[in-house]
């Protein structure tokens, strides 16, 4: 929860824009009512059998993440992969990278 609290604080002081936080089920609703009672829009998805994936932040970020996530991670497109790591903030250059990596071009 230390780390979901700090996500948090990054997103109210303008750190970051979104959030992907992975926590296992049984820390979902406490993970819900956390984000619920600050305000904090977010949209779920199952990842896996005992974990789920909170993705927080900017309506219009998440409104993106609507229409993108609509699988498991493991099986974005490069394209999709790319725009979710840019989304999150990852750095740029590393998700050139792993970008062309995916598309077998390095």
């Amino acid at each position: 929860m230390k780390v979901l609290m700090n996500h948090i604080y990054e997103l109210r002081k303008g750190v970051r824009q979104m959030v992907l936080f992975t926590c296992n089920k049984k820390y979902g609703e406490q993970v819900a009512g956390r984000l619920e009672s600050r305000g904090i829009p977010y949209v779920l998805q199952q990842a896996g059998q005992q974990n789920l994936n909170f993705y927080f932040g900017r309506r219009e970020c998440l409104e993106a993440i609507r229409l993108i996530i609509t699988r498991p991670l493991c099986q974005l497109s490069p394209e999709e992969d790319f725009i979710l790591g840019a989304m999150l903030g990852y750095d740029i250059c590393a998700q050139c990278e792993r970008y062309c990596q995916r598309k077998g071009r390095c």
